[in-house]
């Protein structure tokens, strides 16, 4: 089943203001996400399966997953630029 995406507002801010590469780089890795959220995403700190990171050559993001709801919420945005 397919997660729906939710951001936080400064992480959608964030995502909107990177270079159109990595934006698109990070867009793309979020689609995966939304497919297999364990499988395309790595623990941030204990592995709950709750929380999780999406690293790509240029940003991070910290990401909570319901699997009650099937949402991806995007909770912070680095971009590493």
């Amino acid at each position: 089943m397919i997660y729906r995406l939710k951001y936080d507002p400064a992480a959608e801010a964030v995502h909107e203001a990177m270079p159109a590469a990595a934006s698109e780089t990070l867009t793309l890795a979020l689609a995966d996400a939304c497919h297999d959220p364990l499988g395309h995403t790595e623990p941030y700190g204990e592995d709950d399966g709750v929380v999780r990171m999406l690293v790509t050559a240029e940003a991070f993001a910290v990401l909570l997953v319901g699997d009650t709801m099937k949402t991806i919420t995007v909770l912070q945005v680095t971009y590493l630029g």
